[in-house]
């Protein structure tokens, strides 16, 4: 089993005096001000619950976008910090943006463009040119901060996700000898006909194929990339090797499923702080209720919240005798509200949450809770611990971590899992209820099986569920593609 240790043998065996860069957009911590002081909190997400442990486990160093409205106090005179502040075990280093490219790259071309395009959720994309000028630009000074740090030395870099397509294309431009790079796509990559009618396709193609190991979580959407390459551009697939040759440059295609840091959500759900969060949680929420559920979501349009809260309401139509015994605590942290596609779904879930609520509601209960606040990570797994169900709605989902995280928590073999088929965590989780968000009918349905679910039959699958995330944890994920990495040579 691949553990902290044993990914930390393998850099130090095989990195020598090489440089680990990971690079991405959002950084892995944030300082901001609260009542006149500045904190630091770990950021939310997959990529940083991910990356994080990785980073410890090696050291090297992080480039990320520095957005916090105290970010510049905390760093020194070559915009650089260690953390975790508590405990420093590698360097971040945080790339300033203006509010324009900040607009541009992250909200308009990222978010407004290449999000809605790599999930079939039916949000049509847009594309600006600007945009895209913004997007180019800030994978420029991604790559400026990058060469700056490597300067004459050999580096490996690890690009995260669909903010840096270009930025690959721009490390080997200016060095390519003495640079390697792997990037991992954290989310789907779509079909063909659907890439097809992004106008700056051939550039984003050539920017991830100047990669020399490129990711995905799963074999279908490798299978997908590939495809879009063999429809669009002038490249040589070896589909034996599974990779793709521009211009004599070959760039290996691999699925590498993300993890969790298993071991230590483990213990973290056991600690005495978790316990002191639920107790919390419970008095606040006054959660004395016989069933617990929980949904744990970025407010997004492809996490299937609306149609989740659907299903509550069928459920509660054909079987009324529920009423009161249960309570679905709807945990949304508010994201790209500067996007009018977010604000309406935020607008269109109060009203629905108002809606169920008051035509359900009776002597003082309601059945949805909807909490929108940040949470520490050990008030994550308190709430994992407290809810009997988990509920992961996504419509399109390129892996889903707080699945994991929520099976993970479970060290009392208790706990049903409810998932969606459109995420990548279904491959792996077969024993989760399984769902189609689109279908309220059968949706409602399986809340009542999840419910009803024999104690003995619950614990089989939970059970089974831990003992594959348990192994194939996030140092695996983490190992797997750094010895793929590693692999490859300089050239001189």
């Amino acid at each position: 089993m691949w553990t902290k240790d044993s990914l930390r043998e393998v850099v130090e065996e095989r990195l020598g005096d090489y440089l680990l860069i990971v690079a991405s957009n959002r950084e892995p911590y944030v300082h901001t001000y609260r009542k006149s002081k500045i904190v630091c909190q770990r950021s939310a997400g997959g990529v940083v619950t991910a990356l994080d442990p990785v980073l410890k486990a090696c050291s090297g160093l992080w480039v990320a976008h520095g957005s916090g409205d105290a970010d510049k106090k905390t760093i020194d005179q070559f915009d650089k910090l260690q953390v975790p502040p508590d405990d420093p075990k590698y360097t971040l280093h945080r790339v300033w943006l203006t509010k324009e490219e900040e607009d541009g790259y992250y909200y308009g071309f990222s978010n407004e463009a290449l999000w809605p395009l790599s999930h079939i959720s039916y949000t049509r994309p847009k594309f600006e040119e600007l945009d895209w000028e913004m997007y180019e630009k800030v994978n420029r000074k991604f790559a400026d901060a990058i060469l700056k740090e490597i300067g004459d030395r050999k580096a490996f870099v690890w690009i995260q996700d669909y903010h840096m397509a270009l930025l690959p294309k721009f490390l080997k431009e200016a060095k390519g000898n003495n640079i390697i790079t792997a990037h991992f796509w954290h989310i789907p990559w779509p079909n063909p006909e659907v890439f097809r009618i992004c106008p700056k396709r051939t550039q984003i193609l050539e920017g991830l194929l100047a990669n020399d190991l490129l990711g995905f979580h799963i074999r279908y959407h490798c299978e997908n990339f590939i495809s879009t390459v063999e429809k669009e551009i002038e490249a040589r697939v070896d589909r034996e090797r599974f990779s793709i040759i521009k211009g004599g440059h070959e760039t290996i295609i691999r699925p590498f499923p993300i993890g969790v840091d298993y071991e230590h959500i483990d213990h973290l759900s056991q600690s005495r702080e978790v316990e002191e969060y639920m107790q919390s949680l419970r008095e606040e929420f006054l959660l004395n209720y016989e069933f617990i559920m929980l949904g744990l979501d970025r407010i997004d349009y492809t996490k299937g919240i609306p149609e989740r809260l659907r299903a509550v309401d069928r459920f509660l139509e054909k079987y009324p005798e529920y009423k009161g015994r249960f309570v679905l605590i709807q945990m949304g942290r508010l994201s790209r509200l500067h996007i009018p596609v977010y604000k309406n779904l935020n607008d269109e879930i109060n009203a629905l949450v108002e809606e169920i609520n008051w035509k359900h509601s009776q002597e003082g209960w309601a059945p949805i809770l909807f909490v929108r606040r940040h949470l520490s990570y050990p008030e994550v797994i308190a709430f994992c611990r407290l809810a009997n169900i988990c509920i992961v709605s996504s419509l399109h989902d390129g892996m889903n971590l707080v699945a994991k995280e929520y099976v993970s928590a479970r060290t009392d073999g208790t706990g049903v899992l409810v998932l969606s088929q459109f995420t990548g965590s279904s491959r792996e989780l077969e024993d989760a209820v399984m769902i189609n968000p689109y279908d309220t009918e059968d949706f409602s349905e399986k809340i009542k099986k999840a419910i009803t679910m024999d104690k003995k039959e619950a614990n089989r699958r939970i059970i089974k569920m831990r003992e594959k995330i348990a192994l194939n944890n996030v140092y695996k994920w983490a190992g797997k593609i750094l010895s793929e990495l590693l692999k490859f040579e300089f050239k001189e």
